[in-house]
């Protein structure tokens, strides 16, 4: 069994199986969204590995929410051996943090045969581009889908059409083989991807003709009509990749968002992006006279990763569908050189160049002077026994943040209670400011990291080479608030060097320069070659205002499933007990979710809600919101009825 996809069949005595009643929700209920994660063998890059996915389908179903109202979506766990949880990338969940999705910080794992009632409110001011996934082991590699949030008031763009690039990585090896040899003593590296997918298609074989046996080795072929304004949401949904991506012939798009965040606009002439990241790029199509011109309507989409071991490539289509024109057929063979040069800098992609559209996102930047205090996190590998020889560790390697690794397992396999279900049953060891406050901000007791309302922090991750001497960029990710991202460096960070840098800067809004908000940014590696053992290189600097709003109990981590199964996690106390308790208020439905399978995981005997994702919610709603729900009660957008 993979220590790392922990929790799977546990005991009672390990995890005090509940013996609540039934839960509490009334017959009428029916939540708008049914999910349910099984594990099938599914085909990807034209083979069959038996994966963890979402209704069936790899990519699961996209989702659309409306900003300001809530939405209730119902996860079953039909995986027989493992537990679940589905967490909302990007999505603050400030007015249901139970439903963060987060194991053993914001829930109890979903246990086999059991559903969760996930309630899900965008905020006004969240429309955007986001994605969920699963937070347990390395499911989230193929059980995710996308998540768009549409705007309650006028869009601040305008544009035809939208186009979702849903991006992957594939490995042919198993979650289980992967999660081993990650986890395992010694140490081995299970691999880089296989394959990159767009919207599920690695492009790997030729779009017509040649031995492809499926389409899921063909390019996926992005359909647009000539003279239209498009806007393309990219989606950073690989688990290991950073991925840059050029279309041939195409080299002028424009940014107008990056993790649900409105931008002023910045033109680029390719898309990067890494595991977590978002972005919408508005791209104006060529016109009928400039096709005519080409003599072409197949353009070819270049695929590449960066800042990796080794180079993974694919291959999309850009197809132009005009009227009264004959269709070029498809090419039989990918082209012998690549249509597209993308550079191999990754580092300048935007840096220091995002602002935010909404004035008052601007207004609410906190200057240096507000700062109060500044938590320096160093990252690296740590080795529990062995050394590191030859090129090679020798013995169990993990990931630490200052010291500290926090693993799902490990801390499943100590008794530990999700932290808020702890604040809620009074648990000593639950996280203390004071403690921490002791401890240079990091509460040793119950390992977690403590601010304040009223706290402006800046949090700085800084990368170390640990006993191996090697650098790896890693995309840090926060839960909850999102972050003003400040930029980053090689280096260690200097607050009043940055601050006179972000002085300098012009602002297309024609005042003073303010770095967008995120909730995913990069900690880029700035030695191409290793350094020498435990040398720190590198920063990246957020900073937030901790208020009433946001307190809850939020991780922050690196968003390589790798690195985050080996301990690249953090978890974060804004506010004590009694703030976070009071944000919660005292909701009927609580004590559902205190126990391991309680009530609020549905019966497993009495589920007279499994309907049949297959014929109701296979396509997941994918149609957003509006006339084209002409069926209310069909689509079981009425009353609530209750919470599960």
């Amino acid at each position: 069994m993979a220590t790392g996809r922990w929790l799977m069949l546990l005991t009672a005595s390990a995890l005090r199986m509940a013996v609540l009643p039934a839960a509490a929700q009334n017959n009428s209920f029916r939540p708008d969204y049914v999910l349910v994660a099984s594990e099938e063998e599914v085909r990807i890059n034209c083979q069959t590995r038996r994966s963890v996915v979402v209704n069936g389908t790899y990519p699961g179903p996209s989702i659309h929410l409306r900003e300001g109202q809530t939405t209730w979506i119902r996860v079953y766990n039909r995986i027989p051996d493992q537990n679940f949880t589905m967490h909302w990338h990007g999505l603050a969940q400030r007015a249901a943090p139970f439903s963060d999705g987060t194991p053993l910080v914001s829930q109890w794992p979903i246990p086999p045969n059991r559903f969760f009632d996930y309630e899900v409110t965008p905020e006004v001011g969240d429309a955007g581009t986001y994605f969920y996934h699963s937070h347990v082991g390395f499911q989230q590699a193929t059980a995710h889908g996308a998540l768009i949030v549409d705007d309650a008031r006028e869009v601040p763009y305008q544009y035809d059409d939208d186009v979702l690039l849903l991006l992957g990585d594939y490995f042919s090896t198993s979650d289980a083989y992967i999660e081993d040899t990650l986890l395992g003593d010694p140490y081995w590296w299970p691999g880089e991807p296989d394959a990159l997918t767009l919207a599920g298609h690695s492009g790997t074989h030729a779009p017509a003709g040649g031995n492809a046996t499926d389409e899921t080795c063909r390019p996926f072929i992005i359909d647009v009509e000539p003279d239209k304004v498009y806007r393309l949401r990219a989606v950073g949904r690989t688990v290991l990749s950073l991925v840059k991506m050029g279309f041939e012939d195409h080299d002028s798009f424009e940014v107008i968002e990056a993790d649900g965040e409105y931008t002023l606009p910045v033109s680029v002439d390719h898309i990067q992006v890494a595991p977590g990241e978002r972005y919408s790029y508005l791209f104006k199509t060529k016109s009928k006279a400039e096709l005519d011109r080409k003599g072409k309507t197949l353009f070819w989409v270049r695929l590449e990763t960066r800042d990796r071991r080794a180079q993974v490539n694919g291959y999309a289509l850009l197809r132009y569908k005009t009227d009264g024109g004959e269709e070029e057929k498809l090419p039989t063979a990918l082209p012998g050189t690549p249509p597209v040069e993308l550079g191999m800098n990754v580092r300048d992609y935007l840096e220091y160049k995002l602002e935010p559209l909404r004035e008052e996102v601007r207004e609410g930047f906190p200057t240096l002077d507000e700062v109060t205090r500044t938590v320096v996190i160093q990252v690296n590998h740590v080795m529990t026994h062995g050394n590191f020889t030859n090129s090679r560790f020798w013995g169990p390697v993990r990931w630490a943040q200052n010291g500290e690794v926090w693993m799902e397992n490990v801390q499943a396999e100590s008794g530990q209670e999700p932290y808020l279900i702890a604040l809620y049953k009074g648990d000593t060891r639950a996280p203390n400011h004071q403690r921490a406050l002791e401890n240079g901000g990091f509460d040793r007791v119950s390992r977690t990291f403590t601010a304040m309302p009223g706290e402006v922090l800046d949090i700085v991750w800084e990368s170390n080479s640990g006993p191996s001497g090697g650098f790896v960029f890693h995309p840090m990710h926060v839960h909850g608030e999102h972050v003003y991202d400040l930029g980053g460096g090689n280096g260690t960070y200097s607050a009043e060097d940055n601050e006179r840098r972000l002085s300098s800067l012009s602002s297309n809004s024609g005042g003073r320069f303010v770095p967008a908000r995120r909730d995913t940014s990069i900690l880029h590696r700035y030695l191409a070659q290793r350094g020498p053992p435990n040398f720190t290189a590198g920063w990246r600097a957020w900073r937030i205002r901790v208020t009433e709003d946001n307190v809850g109990l939020w991780m922050l981590h690196c968003h390589i499933a790798h690195h985050a199964l080996g301990g690249m996690n953090t978890v974060w106390a804004f506010g004590d007990r009694e703030d976070i308790l009071r944000s919660l208020g005292d909701p009927p439905y609580a004590e559902g979710y205190l126990e391991y399978g309680g009530s609020a995981f549905g019966d497993p005997d009495e589920d007279e809600y499994d309907y049949g994702y297959e014929d109701e919610y296979e396509d997941g709603y994918d149609d957003g919101y509006g006339e084209e729900y002409e069926d209310e009660s069909e689509r079981g957008r009425g009353g609530r009825g209750g919470r599960g």
